[in-house]
């Protein structure tokens, strides 16, 4: 994914010297874990469903995520038991790991 100066995202975040916020890696590492379930499954085990983060656990954020870069992602289901999944990632820009964790999440029907 590409982090860009524009974006909403780091505007006054902070002011001068733009970062992309820790908590928007992990949004990126929850929504990229969830494509690789989604491809790894049978549609009818997700059409129609959600993914909603359970827990994160391990977060480390190593070096600043400075805009206008490309933050690579590597994740990796760990295991999963039913409905809820276990996941690692790794966030990296230019080879370099910027943050790292460890999260669950469950697929729910959605309402």
């Amino acid at each position: 994914m590409y982090v860009k100066k524009e974006g909403f995202y780091v505007q006054g975040h902070f002011p001068g010297q733009p970062v992309m916020p820790g908590v928007l890696i992990v949004e990126a590492f929850g929504q990229a874990a969830a494509a690789l379930t989604a491809a790894g499954i049978d549609k009818k085990e997700y059409d129609n469903k959600l993914v909603f983060l359970m827990s994160v656990e391990k977060a480390k954020f190593r070096n600043p995520v400075i805009p206008d870069c490309k933050l690579e992602l590597k994740i990796e289901a760990i295991r999963s038991h039913g409905r809820v999944w276990k996941y690692k990632g790794e966030a990296f820009v230019e080879g370099k790991k910027m943050a790292d964790a460890q999260w669950s999440a469950t697929i729910v029907d959605r309402k």
